[in-house]
């Protein structure tokens, strides 16, 4: 049997400390990345369900509203120029949430103004938004009077 020469001795003693530093590094750098990516869909994820509920929420939130206007002759508020705590309190936010009016203006016969007289149509600004700020919904709900039989006659 013949002996080795020193081309093939270096290549029998296996891999050098260089080459196993940079296939490390290399499968370091895949696993950072993949990880982070992990950690983005977890996080979108997160952020679209929290924004999902508050879509639900706010939407509850005008039900709530709408019901009670046309439930109740006090649901409206007109006998002094509303508010936006005017209508707080009537919804409960689901937990990690918070419900707020944030605007009521009044119809002036050709546009929604922020001063009265009330002409018995109101615009309500609702929001719903996640206690950590990842998610925030708005809508805005028209109000108008109810006019029923029981009630006294309605003004223009």
């Amino acid at each position: 049997m013949r002996g080795l020469s020193t081309l093939d001795e270096r290549r029998e003693r296996g891999e050098t400390l260089i080459e196993v530093l940079v296939a490390v590094i290399i499968l370091s750098t895949a696993i950072v990345a993949l990880v982070g990516g992990i950690a983005l869909a977890v996080r979108v994820s997160d952020m679209h369900r929290k924004q999902a509920t508050a879509g639900a929420a706010v939407r509850a939130f005008a039900e709530v509203l709408e019901t009670r206007v046309a439930a109740t002759p006090t649901g409206y508020v007109d006998t002094t120029c509303a508010t936006p705590a005017s209508y707080t309190g009537i919804y409960t936010a689901p937990s990690g949430y918070t419900a707020e009016v944030t605007a009521v203006k009044f119809w002036s016969g050709s546009a929604f103004v922020a001063t009265c007289p009330d002409k018995g149509v109101q615009l309500v600004s609702l929001r719903v938004a996640s206690n950590d700020g990842r998610a925030s919904e708005t809508l805005d709900v028209v109000l108008r009077k109810p006019c029923r039989t029981a009630d006294a006659t309605c003004t223009t």
